[in-house]
């Protein structure tokens, strides 16, 4: 893996990992919740607290090898591990795809038991992943998870990136189709209403909805296609009310995370060869602008994710949509 580099020198290892730490899906512990988790699994890739780290080492360093971030030495190997994952999101999203519905993951006051149980039921049992995923750790194999599950999703995305479209020097992994459904009480920019349209960014792409007049409670229905680029960020939405005289005013804006949905698909390879089952999920927090949990689903051998929003730095307004990731290949 090439390290960037920051005035001609490649950057530490360490603040790399510091770096990656400060994103927010990593700031809370990927097992309890708990806030500013100082210690990370490097093989599975992600980061946890103090108390779930316990467990952790508990488990074998042939399931878990435990680091901490600020005091242990870590190899380039170790580090690039990390950053393969993605981090809390993207591997919650493969090891927490099937839980029951009702089930509750232990907080970050939760007793030693219930975070033991818990702990060793996504990562020892493997619980909750998609069964053809489950890995058997062999005692005479010291093989680390991120050798096997892990290594075997970024393969997968590197074999769909080797049939990549090329723009200039941007690789394409996939493409997005992204359906805007409708908006609900949105704000009033003009005398009584809006004319609302949503614009939608991914990297350098832009695309734009129709404009609709007068109307605070807008129905597109609207398909809109993205390339996904191989380092792709979050999917960034803002609304506009359109005047013709003067600049167009915003309405709201908000952020998609696609890592639930992109990896999950890549982890499920062919979605026609499934049944209608839910593959992911993108669960709501206080760091994001979901109404409610969000999850990745097949449908008729699509992978799709219905996501609803609540528009920030704006008074009201909610939007809905949904997104299908699509192979290169179809």
């Amino acid at each position: 893996m090439n390290r960037p580099l920051e005035l001609g020198r490649p950057i530490s290892g360490k603040r790399r990992l510091k770096d990656l730490l400060l994103q927010k899906d990593n700031r809370h512990c990927a097992d309890c919740g708990a806030q500013d988790p100082k210690w990370a699994s490097a093989n599975i890739g992600v980061f946890i607290c103090l108390k779930c780290c316990g467990v952790h080492r508990s488990l074998g360093t042939h399931i878990s090898k435990v680091l901490s971030v600020t005091l242990d030495d870590w190899s380039d190997d170790e580090i690039d591990s990390m950053f393969e994952v993605g981090g809390n999101s993207s591997a919650n999203a493969i090891y927490e795809a099937f839980i029951p519905e009702g089930y509750a993951k232990p907080g970050p006051d939760a007793s030693h038991d219930e975070r033991a149980a818990f702990i060793r039921a996504k990562y020892e049992l493997q619980t909750f992943l998609k069964p053809s995923l489950r890995i058997v750790s062999l005692p005479s194999r010291t093989t680390s998870l991120q050798s096997t599950f892990s290594t075997k999703i970024m393969d997968s995305l590197r074999s769909n990136s080797s049939q990549k479209s090329q723009e200039g020097m941007v690789e394409f992994i996939g493409l997005l189709k992204v359906k805007v459904i409708k908006g609900t009480d949105l704000a009033i920019r003009d005398m009584m209403s809006s004319d609302p349209y949503v614009i939608l960014t991914l990297g350098q792409q832009t695309v734009q909805t129709t404009i609709i007049k007068s109307n605070l409670n807008p129905v597109w229905n609207e398909e809109l296609m993205l390339s996904v680029p191989q380092s792709f960020g979050a999917l960034k939405l803002r609304v506009f009310d359109h005047d013709t005289f003067s600049s167009d005013d915003i309405m709201g804006e908000a952020e998609i995370d696609l890592q639930p949905l992109i990896t999950s698909a890549i982890a499920f390879g062919d979605a026609g060869m499934f049944g209608n089952m839910q593959i992911g999920k993108w669960l709501k927090s206080h760091d994001n602008a979901l109404v409610n949990d969000s999850t990745v689903n097949i449908v008729d051998g699509k992978v799709k994710q219905e996501v609803s929003l609540k528009l920030q730095n704006v008074e009201s307004g909610e939007l809905e949509l949904e997104l299908e990731w699509m192979p290169l290949d179809q």
